[in-house]
């Protein structure tokens, strides 16, 4: 296997991989799609308290998914890059793609 590619995904686990592990962070940047959003939004929009919300957050600024932006007081959340909304995209749809193979098999074995 190339040395580069090793690398590569080593660095795609440890950045980008790390990041999703969680789904409150998936539900995070999906929230932040429709507009730059603040701690408090987030948190009542997604049923989370505000403190998680803001731990949340410093994964996903420390793997620079998440900008933040100062508007007086208060801090503003926007996506850094918002190819990472149609990554996940994707992957929900090989998830459903697998979810019909598996609704497909077991039907077979009924």
């Amino acid at each position: 296997m190339q040395t580069t590619l090793r690398r590569e995904v080593y660095q795609l686990h440890a950045e980008i991989c790390h990041a999703l592990s969680d789904p409150n962070r998936i539900l995070i940047l999906y929230e932040l799609r429709e507009g730059p959003r603040n701690v408090g939004e987030l948190a009542e929009n997604l049923a989370i308290s505000q403190p998680t919300v803001s731990r949340h957050l410093k994964v996903l600024r420390d793997r620079r998914m998440v900008k933040a932006e100062r508007d007086g007081t208060s801090i503003y959340y926007t996506l850094a890059d918002k190819r990472v909304i149609q990554a996940l995209n994707l992957l929900r749809e090989m998830l459903a793609g697998i979810l019909e193979e598996r609704t497909a098999l077991a039907g077979e074995l009924t």
